[in-house]
């Protein structure tokens, strides 16, 4: 069996079992090396330019690395690829996104998504990182930028920020690093309400709401000590003059499961108190029918606080 050395082994590890034919080359493992190993099934040809150096199905992240190999420098993995392997929660996208250089021109992959663009990739690349990938910020800059659907593109970046990926400093600088930005104006609002306490679309919504239909804006994110003594954060809350606090929570569509439908009833009774009235509506309401909603919430007490 043809040894492989040192090196190649080391390299190996790092790129979670794939190597760039240009890497091993660089390395003096020859083509015929490289083809004993395929030929005995202990290697694998994932791409015409990237083996793999066992056989079998591969995972998100090699796939992910097949990707950045096969492409060459200064590719990186972007999009919500990049964000995913950040940390981000509930925002999958099956495709790999490796961003190209604009003049690069690559065959298809399968499950990889070739995005070319002129920005400095290799000023994006995040530290700490083996795997070539951008920063959270510019990922969901541009992932937002781009989004066929605006809602969905801020609604991404409340939700990088509400799971402490970055933050709103954070994102603001990166924009003025990369103007012209699609759809900056309306980004910087949403980061003003986002920095103010909403930590999702529907909590931003909300805000709209109140400025729209004259509401006072609420206290957000409010911690409450419930009757077993958990510690709870609420969607929003208003104080009344005579005491009566209003919560109102706003529920995703995650919340329609059955289990997260107990569970929320359970934390609804739990929050409960004399002098503090729950109210509970879906997002798409709030988004859909404002009007509803703002009437529901004056009728209960808020037209005290806006006369």
């Amino acid at each position: 069996m043809a040894r492989i050395p040192d090196d190649v082994t080391r390299l190996a590890k790092a790129q979670n079992g794939l190597l760039a034919r240009r890497q091993l080359r660089a390395l003096g493992l020859t083509w015929g090396h490289v083809l004993t190993h395929l030929l005995a099934e202990r290697w694998a040809e994932r791409s015409p330019v990237v083996v793999s150096t066992f056989t079998g199905e591969l995972t998100r992240e090699q796939r992910a690395w097949l990707g950045v190999l096969h492409a060459g420098p200064p590719a990186i993995v972007g999009g919500y690829t990049a964000l995913e392997l950040h940390g981000l929660k509930n925002w999958h996208r099956d495709a790999i996104t490796v961003l190209v250089d604009d003049e690069e021109h690559l065959d298809r992959l399968e499950g990889i998504d070739w995005v070319r663009t002129r920005r400095p990739l290799d000023l994006w690349h995040s530290k700490g990182h083996e795997l070539p990938m951008a920063r959270v910020e510019p990922a969901a800059l541009l992932c937002a930028a781009y989004s066929p659907h605006p809602r969905m593109a801020q609604g991404l970046l409340a939700a990088v920020v509400q799971q402490r990926l970055t933050t709103v400093p954070k994102l603001r600088d990166q924009m003025e690093r990369m103007k012209p930005l699609k759809r900056a104006p309306r980004f910087r609002v949403v980061l003003a309400e986002i920095e103010g306490g909403a930590g999702s679309l529907a909590e931003i919504d909300v805000t709209r709401m109140c400025r729209d239909y004259g509401l006072p804006r609420p206290d957000r994110q409010k911690k409450r000590k419930d009757s077993v003594g958990r510690w709870r954060y609420t969607d929003c809350e208003w104080d009344l003059p005579d005491g009566t606090v209003i919560v109102l929570e706003v529920d995703g569509a995650f919340h329609m499961e059955v289990e997260h439908w107990e569970s929320d009833i359970k934390r609804e009774r739990r929050i409960t108190r004399r002098g503090r009235v729950v109210v509970r509506c879906t997002a798409r309401e709030v988004r859909d029918e404002p009007f509803e909603l703002a009437a529901d919430l004056r009728s209960l007490g808020l037209a005290v606080l806006c006369a």
